[in-house]
């Protein structure tokens, strides 16, 4: 289903396919600290296999890696993934490669992006998504994009000897058509 992997370009953001260019750009994704706590990540980043990961996305047939662009500049990534053919949905997920990103408008143009691309070209019905529930921004972004939240999952996270939710969203296709001609 994500055979194809589109260059999707917005006012702001550029979303290119996930390809070797992008590993220094993933590496200081993933060693952001702030990041590393939005996304719930213990994993000790690994140049290495930033550079493996990069360059197998594009031979992946039920994902989509998305670089995100901002002024030629490496800015983050949403990732389609988790494809489920047979119920027509897909997990997503997007990391902004910290506060020189956060608040700029990337992520919410990325993820109608992505959305758009998603309900426009596949048979995608529901796309849904895991988020932190201390994650007030990202929270607030979904939302105005059109997800809802479903439920909770109790002390998901364990941070810093803490636990947290995470909340479960999602947006069903005949909801995101009602409101696509809002979305950038």
């Amino acid at each position: 289903m994500f055979s194809q992997k589109p260059v999707l370009t917005g006012a702001r953001v550029t979303l290119r396919p996930v390809g070797p260019e992008h590993a220094d750009g993933l590496l200081a994704l993933v060693s952001d600290p702030e990041v590393r706590r939005l996304t719930g990540s213990h994993a000790v980043p690994d140049p290495e296999a930033c550079r493996q990961w990069c360059a197998t996305r594009a031979g992946q047939p039920d994902r989509l890696d998305l670089a995100i662009e901002a002024g030629g500049e490496y800015v983050g990534e949403v990732v389609l993934n988790e494809l489920d053919p047979a119920n027509l949905s897909c997990n997503l997920r997007i990391a902004l490669i910290g506060a020189r990103a956060f608040g700029k408008g990337y992520g919410t143009e990325a993820i109608a992006l992505a959305l758009g691309h998603a309900f426009r070209t596949t048979p995608l019905h529901r796309v849904h998504l895991e988020v932190f529930a201390f994650n007030d921004r990202a929270r607030h972004v979904y939302k105005k994009l059109g997800f809802v939240e479903e439920g909770l999952l109790r002390d998901a996270l364990r941070w810093d000897g803490e636990w947290h939710d995470a909340v479960v969203m999602s947006v069903l296709r005949p909801d995101w058509q009602a409101r696509s001609e809002t979305l950038p």
